[in-house]
């Protein structure tokens, strides 16, 4: 289990975070109006920390992602690296903070420009940011990134199309290990891989945590992977969090009814057991975050709905130490 003293800074604290994203209605004269694709979402990643943020597609996870590293605009909140709010930095300042707050991409075959070696397109950061003096000293850096991820020194001459799936996956990490981030955000790393390979991969990622100290979000709707590398988890729903705690409690003592039909769908390796399990079926609609209607937005498919979940939106309180819940049920 991890542990981090109470007493450090978060390299990451995310508050309220809201992002809304802009649809025009029918008609030649409407006007663009705001759907919420996030809505007051907080959590925090201390040192060394994963956190796992997982949900099903539109839940909001990828939009929290490209939010936290300024790569699309906050409609409110605040998002803090290490202490500074960079919610609202511009030019120069946020420039060099977010050097410290790196991506790895989900589709290893699009993350690379065919037509560049790996020594460039692994140099092209270094380079951008100043951080080399010479050609040959870009190539020094280089082969120490692709050794730090297992990919040997000739790795750097040839171009992407040489390279198998799992192994793009690592010049895409070598890539973002280049400016030496606090933070990586990775999202769904390993799902456009073979089953055979995520493992691989994932436990390649554990491995460079541990030895550069590194904070993720790790972005995946796989639990069982989520379960294997994450530290606490965040599940969410819909553009809100539902429930979010360590991993332990998430997975064993899970309070949410919707965490619980996600937790349901996991295969367990032991037979006798699988046959045993109870699968919990999301019934009905699926909520429409273009329209949303008042109250709980998984109201429309809970099994402990109320009128009281249809007309107001539970807020998200700690039931235990470390384990908050959205939901007026088990709250």
């Amino acid at each position: 289990m991890f542990h981090s003293p109470s007493t450090v800074l978060p390299t990451l604290q995310v508050k309220g975070l809201g992002v809304n994203y802009l649809t025009r209605s029918r008609g030649f004269w409407a006007r663009p109006r705001p759907i919420s694709a996030l809505d007051n979402i907080s959590f925090d990643v201390r040192p060394g920390e994963t956190l796992g943020l997982v949900g099903e597609s539109g839940s909001g996870k990828t939009t929290a992602g490209r939010a936290i590293l300024r790569r699309i605009e906050a409609a409110s909140g605040q998002i803090i690296f290490k202490g500074t709010d960079i919610t609202n930095l511009r030019g120069e300042k946020l420039r060099r903070l977010r050097s410290g707050m790196q991506l790895v991409l989900q589709d290893p075959y699009a993350s690379l420009n065919p037509r560049m070696r790996i020594l460039d397109a692994v140099a092209e950061p270094l380079i951008v940011h100043g951080l080399v003096k010479s050609p040959e000293a870009a190539r020094d850096q280089v082969v120490e990134l692709l050794d730090l991820v297992g990919l040997p020194a000739d790795a750097a001459t040839r171009f992407p199309h040489a390279f198998s799936g799992g192994q793009r996956q690592r010049i895409g990490i070598a890539r973002a290990l280049a400016l030496k981030p606090d933070l990586v955000v990775a999202d769904e790393p390993v799902s456009a891989l073979d089953v055979s390979v995520r493992a691989q991969v994932v436990n390649l990622m554990q491995r460079l945590q541990e030895q550069l100290k590194l904070s993720y979000v790790f972005i995946a709707h796989d639990l069982s992977i989520v379960r294997h590398i994450s530290h606490r988890v965040a599940i969410l729903y819909a553009g809100r969090m539902v429930e979010i705690a360590d991993r332990d409690s998430i997975y064993d003592r899970p309070r949410h009814p919707y965490t619980e039909a996600l937790l349901s769908a996991v295969p367990v390796a032991n037979p006798a057991l699988q046959r045993k399990r109870e699968r919990i079926a999301c019934q009905g609609e699926v909520p429409d975050i273009a329209n949303p209607r008042p109250g709980c937005r998984f109201a429309s498919r809970c099994p402990l709905v109320t009128e009281l979940c249809r007309g107001e939106s539970p807020p998200l309180i700690e039931v235990a130490s470390g384990h908050s819940v959205a939901c007026w049920h088990r709250s």
